[in-house]
């Protein structure tokens, strides 16, 4: 076998596959951000699509859409079923502006039919990017994978300052309780992060506290609302 020589390394270049990706990943950004560039201020609503319509979580989801749209606050959610189908419906029913970033999956999960805005990606972390970038704030209903992935990228990126400081609310206390508290007992205890950095986010058990954390800090940012 012959040495690599590490100051000259090989140009190995780009297949015509991986073009084709880059330049999908190009136009999926492009597409994105040229879509959500007039939404204005927003909040993002994070939890499962497999949430039954008669289920609490469901109903404050959807009653959290109502609260936050008639303060003009814009509704985003990954499109689909579920919690995000309810943040939608909610904001809808304010007649105020409900975004819908989908995705395609080998299972088919199409958009719910509450959307103002609807745009469908091919990426995670594109998609992901855009639920995070216009938004003020965040809430977080119970869910699995995905919205757990969503909950820990977030604390990733405030803790190392990629992203500004803003509400992170979850909401369901019964659900999160214990999540939160392995975070105090394990990772926290044995220095893996610091105990201030469980500060970024707020447990709550209603809509009706998150909406006020996610207002307070929108007024906050902009105090001429409070005289409107």
């Amino acid at each position: 076998m012959q040495p690599i020589d590490r100051a000259n390394p090989p140009d190995i270049g780009l297949s015509a596959e991986e073009e084709e990706r880059i330049f999908r990943i190009g136009e999926e950004l492009r597409d994105g951000i040229e879509g959500l560039k007039n939404i204005g201020p927003s909040v993002s609503i994070f939890g499962s699509a497999r949430t039954p319509s008669d289920h609490w979580e469901y109903q404050s989801a959807r009653r959290l859409g109502q609260l936050l749209a008639a303060e003009h606050i814009t509704v985003i959610t990954g499109g689909g079923p579920g919690i995000m189908e309810a943040g939608n419906l909610g904001a809808s029913e304010e007649a105020g502006e409900s975004v819908g970033l989908s995705i395609e999956l080998p299972k088919e999960q199409l958009s719910n039919p509450y959307l103002s805005v609807d745009l469908d990606f091919r990426y995670f972390f594109t998609r992901k990017f855009l639920l995070i970038r216009y938004a003020i704030g965040f809430a977080i209903y119970p869910g699995g994978f995905g919205t757990i992935d969503e909950l820990f990228e977030l604390l990733t990126l405030v803790q190392t300052g990629k992203l500004q400081q803003r509400p992170i609310v979850l909401v369901g206390e019964s659900y999160w309780r214990g999540l939160f508290d392995w975070l105090i007992s394990q990772v926290s205890s044995q220095n893996y992060i610091d105990a201030s950095d469980l500060e970024y986010v707020q447990i709550v058990e209603s809509e009706e506290e998150a909406a006020a954390i996610l207002l307070a800090y929108h007024r906050e940012r902009c105090p001429s609302l409070s005289n409107s």
